[in-house]
């Protein structure tokens, strides 16, 4: 089967791309389609005095305030350019590299951008700029695979009982279905699942504090809140040897159990009080949980 008409001219296109970037010269990134030694009037071999004095001859012929001529203006830019990459030692053996091997375009594009520019980029501004775009692509992808999910959940029969049992509990106990009022109950039927609070474990409603960029930046108060944690904690429970409390021994159960937080929440209330009070943080007890549990399982087979 052939491909759709826009893959298969994207196709074309990008082949297009590629093969003018392989087929222009290396050189010309630097002075254009021109050649910085042709345009100062010197040959490749020419020391750096000659290419100074050539310059500033050129210079004073082609300034803008010497001659008014509008090609005039256009040359001298290009000579100040051409004169720009070949003062510099460094420079000017990129550019004679890239004369001497034009099939290496890639390889001289990038000595080139990274010469003219990469000095001129603060990192500072590169990474906010990355943050920026990774958050971005975060947050949106966050919201898309929340609305797809909502609308799944939306088309389940479970979801549409519910909906039906709020609007029941509004309307004290009636309901009324007219073909002729079917924009109003389509309205209605919004309103009321807005206020179904939809939580769906792996696409869960974006916040902005999970971002990358709003973590990164508050990178440095977490790390010491974590600090503060775990001193705390040492000196509560290691140095004082202070019970531990029902929080905290939430926590350790957690731990221990290596049960998801989640997981964890939907716990019974009884259940979880049986666990915390058989103290699985240590190991015996945790020996013996899991010992019950296996007997247990074997004894409902």
């Amino acid at each position: 089967m052939a491909p759709p008409d826009p893959i298969r001219w994207f196709a074309v296109a990008a082949s297009a791309l590629m093969l003018c970037l392989l087929i222009s010269p290396s050189a010309a990134i630097y002075c254009d389609e021109d050649d910085c030694y042709d345009l100062l009037g010197v040959t490749q071999s020419a020391n750096s005095s000659e290419i100074k004095k050539a310059y500033y001859k050129l210079s004073l012929k082609h300034h803008p305030d010497k001659n008014p001529d509008p090609e005039s203006k256009k040359l001298f830019v290009k000579i100040a350019n051409a004169y720009e990459i070949l003062k510099d030692e460094a420079s000017r053996e990129q550019y004679d590299y890239a004369i001497a091997h034009p099939e290496e375009y890639f390889y001289n594009t990038a000595r080139y951008y990274q010469a003219y520019y990469g000095h001129k980029t603060d990192p500072r501004a590169v990474l906010v700029g990355f943050l920026l775009v990774l958050s971005a692509f975060q947050y949106f992808n966050q919201w898309t695979r929340y609305n797809q999910a909502i609308d799944m959940v939306k088309k389940t029969p479970a979801y549409k009982n519910r909906l039906r049992q709020l609007e029941l509990e509004r309307s004290g106990g009636t309901t009324t279905k007219k073909k002729s009022n079917k924009q109003t109950n389509k309205k209605m039927d919004e309103g009321l699942s807005k206020e179904l609070e939809l939580q769906i474990k792996g696409a869960e409603q974006p916040s902005l504090w999970d971002l990358i960029g709003v973590r990164f930046v508050l990178l440095p108060y977490t790390i010491g809140k974590l600090l503060l944690w775990h001193g705390c904690w040492l000196w509560r429970y290691k140095v004082k040897q202070a019970p531990y409390t029902w929080d905290d021994a939430s926590y350790l159960t957690q731990r221990s159990l290596s049960a998801p937080l989640d997981a964890w929440r939907n716990v019974d209330e009884s259940r979880k009080e049986d666990l915390i009070n058989r103290r699985l943080w240590e190991g015996s007890n945790l020996e013996s949980y899991y010992a019950e549990m296996r007997k247990e399982s074997k004894r409902r087979r």
